[in-house]
C-alpha cells in the first residue's frame, strides 16, 4: 500500500483519537472505536445518498405548482382541480416515484386514500434543480388549438388511438369514452381547457391502457384528473412481496434472507391462490380484448398487487403496452442479437441476423412471464397433495413460447388447467 494512502487512512480512522488516549486503551477497544467510526461514515453516506435520491425523485411540489398555475390561468380543467388547487382536499403524502419524469404519490382525496400520478418529462424546463420550476412555454397543452371543432377533436382522438392500439372495430366507443371523460361539468360540451387536459393525459404511456382496460376487474380505477395529473384507486398491497429491498441496499442484504422474509410475511397459501387466480384472469383480459391485445413488458412483483380482500389488482399499468405499440417499436429496428429487439424490460422479439432487423412478434407470452413470477409466490407452503401437480403445470407454463397467433389454443389450455387446479382447492372454503 502506498505510504501516502496509509497516512490518509490513519488520519480518517484515528484522527478523533489522541495519541495519549490510544496508548491508554487496550487494542481491542481501539478496534471497536475504529469499527464504530466506520459505521458512522457509512451511515452518513447512506443518509446523504437517500436524501439526494429523494430530492431528485420526489418533485410532487413542482408538478402541483405547474398544474395549479395552468388551472388558474384557465388553460386546463379537470374533476380534481378544485380539490387540489382551491379546497386543498387533495393532499400528497408519501412519495412512491421511481423516476423523476413520472411522479407517483400516495394521497388523500376527500378523506379517501388514492394514488396520484403526474408525468413531468415535458415540463422540466428549469435549471434541473430539485426546486426548479418549469418555464411557462412548456408544450404540454399545445393541442388542440383554439378554433378546433368537436368533429375535428373526435378525429384527432380517433387517429391517435388508432396509432396507439391499431385498427380496432371498437375504437369509436373508446373515443366516446374519452369525450365523456373530458366533459368534466357534464354539460354535453367539451371546452378548450377540457380538451387540452385529456389530450395531455393521452400522451402518458400508462393512460391509454388504463382507459382501454377500465371495465376490467383487475385494472386500477381512474378516479379523476386535473390537466396531466390523475388520481387512481389505491391498492392496499402494491406488490406481491411485502419486502422490497431498495437497489442501493441489495448488496448488503443476501437474496436468501430477503426471500425468507418475504415467505414469512406472505399471506396464507389459500389467499395466495386467490390472488393467483385473479392474476391469471387479468392475463385473459388483456389477451385479444375489445381494444386488441396488450403485453406485460415488466412482469415483476412490484407491478402486481392485491386489495384487502386478496383480489388481484395491477398496481401499475406503466409496463403494459398494446400490441400495436410494441410492433411499431420493433418494425424496421436494426439489431445484432435478440436483446436489441426488446421493448420495455422483457417484451423481446427475435433478430433476423441476415437482414439485421427485428421481427415484430414478441416470443414469450404474458402467461409464461406470469408463471415464472408465480413459482416464487405460489409453491412454498402449497398443500402436499397439490404440490407436484402445481409444480409440473407451472414448469409447463414457463416454457410457453412462440408466436401468439400460432399458440392461442395451447395458451388457453394451460391457463385454464392452472386456474381449475387452484380453484378446486379453495372452492367451498372461506377463501373463495
Amino acid at each position: 500500500m502506498p505510504r501516502n494512502l496509509r497516512r490518509l487512512m490513519h488520519l480518517v480512522l484515528f484522527c478523533p483519537l489522541s495519541k495519549g488516549l490510544q496508548s491508554r486503551l487496550p487494542a481491542v477497544k481501539v478496534k471497536y472505536l475504529v469499527v464504530a467510526w466506520l459505521g458512522v461514515l457509512v451511515a452518513s453516506w447512506v443518509i446523504y445518498v437517500q436524501y439526494s435520491s429523494y430530492s431528485e425523485l420526489c418533485r410532487g411540489h413542482v408538478c402541483t405548482m405547474l398544474i395549479c398555475e395552468h388551472y388558474r390561468r384557465g388553460i386546463i380543467s379537470g374533476s380534481v382541480c378544485k380539490s387540489l388547487c382551491e379546497e386543498k382536499t387533495l393532499t400528497l403524502q408519501r412519495c412512491l416515484s421511481t423516476s423523476p419524469a413520472h411522479q407517483v404519490y400516495s394521497a388523500v382525496w376527500r378523506e379517501k386514500a388514492v394514488i396520484v400520478k403526474c408525468g413531468i418529462e415535458d415540463a422540466l424546463r428549469g435549471d434541473g434543480g430539485p426546486n426548479s420550476l418549469p418555464k411557462r412555454d412548456a408544450s404540454l397543452y399545445d393541442k388542440p388549438t383554439r378554433g378546433t371543432s368537436m368533429d375535428e377533436f373526435r378525429e384527432m382522438l380517433h387517429s391517435f388511438l388508432k396509432d396507439s392500439l391499431g385498427e380496432q372495430p371498437s375504437l369509436g366507443s373508446l373515443v366516446s369514452r374519452v369525450v365523456s371523460l373530458a366533459d368534466v361539468n357534464s354539460d354535453g360540451k367539451v371546452s378548450l381547457a377540457e380538451a387540452k387536459s385529456v389530450w395531455a393525459l393521452l400522451q402518458i404511456d400508462e393512460f391509454v391502457p388504463m382507459l382501454a382496460l377500465q371495465d376490467k376487474e383487475h385494472a386500477p380505477r381512474l378516479l379523476g384528473f386535473c390537466g396531466h395529473l390523475y388520481a387512481t384507486e389505491r391498492v392496499a398491497n402494491g406488490a406481491l412481496f411485502r419486502l422490497d429491498v431498495p437497489p442501493w441496499l441489495q448488496p448488503l442484504v443476501p437474496e436468501a434472507l430477503s426471500n425468507a422474509l418475504n415467505r414469512w410475511l406472505a399471506p396464507a397459501w389459500p389467499r395466495r391462490a386467490r390472488i393467483t387466480i385473479g392474476l391469471l384472469e387479468f392475463v385473459e383480459e388483456v389477451f385479444h380484448g375489445a381494444y386488441g391485445s396488450f403485453y406485460m413488458c415488466d412482469a415483476s412483483p412490484s407491478r402486481v398487487g392485491y386489495n384487502a380482500n386478496y383480489d388481484c389488482k395491477i398496481a401499475d399499468l406503466g409496463s403494459v403496452a398494446s400490441e400495436a405499440a410494441v410492433r411499431a417499436f420493433l418494425r424496421g429496428r436494426t439489431c445484432q442479437t435478440n436483446a436489441d429487439c426488446t421493448f420495455g424490460r422483457d417484451c423481446t422479439a427475435t433478430c433476423d441476423r441476415l437482414a439485421k432487423q427485428c421481427n415484430t412478434e414478441v416470443v414469450q407470452p404474458n402467461l409464461a412471464k406470469v408463471c415464472a413470477l408465480l413459482r416464487d409466490f405460489l409453491l412454498f407452503g402449497a398443500p402436499a397433495d397439490l404440490l407436484d401437480d402445481l409444480d409440473r403445470q407451472l414448469r409447463t407454463c414457463v416454457t410457453l413460447s412462440g408466436l401468439a397467433s400460432q399458440m392461442e389454443v395451447h395458451h388457453s389450455l394451460v391457463l385454464n388447467n392452472l386456474k381449475t387446479l387452484l380453484w378446486k382447492k379453495i372452492s367451498d372454503t372461506k377463501y373463495s
